[in-house]
């Protein structure tokens, strides 16, 4: 029992690395964004991460993942690492940031419903509710910073819905993959298939980035070593521990983070209904992962393949 309640808490403690470094992701992607196009910021960020994410691999001498684990790795790779990176800086450009947070906040609720589809995952009462409520905060948030000079393209709305979708795609994807392989096996090859799927954008990388001014540059360097390398295996390892619906619930932790660091960081000071947002983002994560008073909690490996429940982990 003190081995499942430690990695417990350690799963606990690597959502919390995650929501923190997405969130400061946001302030990046403004600097980064402005000197490199969509497909080019994917690709130079996804470069970074992998390379980082490649020397750690072999420094820990993981070698490749089992032949189970690739379809799972595949299809993330494809869709959370390449087509959600592109398209999500893509839509960023053609609608305000507001819209997009709120467009992109659809993707935890498709988590829960795909893991209950494709994983036979549970959806209980306290999950649905708590993500109702940091939806509604996630709103809230995205009509606060849209304000009156919000805009939003027919094809930046399609876009941002795409993003979301390929989001939950290869969330739901991964978690079977980590049944079978490492969080860091599964991040590493994950993000490499996304580095080469992005791979046609290499000339406008190679063409932006002798004009781009060091910053951007440096943001961009930050995005793949930080919110890509380290967040998404800290990810990997807290989802390889419970269900996908939690951990997309977490995430709604993200816009009130963004509120947060936009505040200490840029000195945009939040009105009452940014404020509200925040809260009711972090209300309803906290209702997510609440359970039922004398409700046993699950073994680390609920929820996971039967090498999590055995112990049998190589991180």
């Amino acid at each position: 029992m003190p081995n499942s309640v430690s990695s417990a808490r350690l799963a606990v403690a690597a959502a919390g690395v995650t929501v923190v470094l997405w969130a400061s992701a946001f302030v990046s992607i403004r600097s980064a964004g402005a000197a490199y196009s969509p497909g080019a910021l994917a690709l130079g960020r996804l470069l970074a991460g992998a390379l980082v994410l490649g020397a750690v691999l072999l420094a820990r001498r993981e070698g490749l993942p089992p032949r189970a684990a690739w379809p799972g790795i595949l299809v993330s790779g494809l869709l959370w690492f390449g087509v959600y990176m592109v398209v999500l800086n893509w839509g960023e450009q053609e609608v305000d940031a507001g819209t997009a947070a709120m467009l992109v906040n659809i993707g935890p609720i498709l988590i829960a419903l795909l893991g209950a589809r494709f994983l036979g995952e549970r959806l209980p009462p306290r999950l649905l509710a708590g993500m109702a409520v940091s939806f509604a905060g996630a709103v809230a948030v995205g009509l606060s910073m849209s304000g009156e000079d919000g805009h939003a393209s027919v094809l930046g709305v399609a876009l941002c819905l795409l993003a979301a979708v390929a989001y939950a795609g290869g969330v739901v994807a991964q978690k079977p993959a980590l049944a079978h392989a490492s969080a860091l096996q599964v991040t590493t090859f994950g993000c490499a298939i996304g580095a080469a799927a992005c791979l046609p954008f290499a000339g406008q990388l190679v063409t932006e980035a002798a004009r781009a001014p060091l910053s951007a540059t440096a943001n961009m360097v930050y995005l793949g070593v930080f919110p890509t390398a380290l967040a998404f295996t800290t990810w990997a390892y807290a989802l390889a521990r419970t269900t996908a619906g939690r951990m997309g619930a977490t995430t709604y932790a993200v816009p009130a983070l963004v509120v947060l660091m936009a505040w200490a960081l840029l000195g945009e000071l939040p009105g009452a209904l940014t404020l509200l947002g925040g809260a009711l983002c972090l209300a309803g994560v906290a209702v997510s992962r609440s359970r039922p008073r004398g409700s046993a909690a699950p073994a680390s490996g609920a929820g996971a393949g039967p090498k999590e429940a055995a112990g049998e982990r190589r991180e």
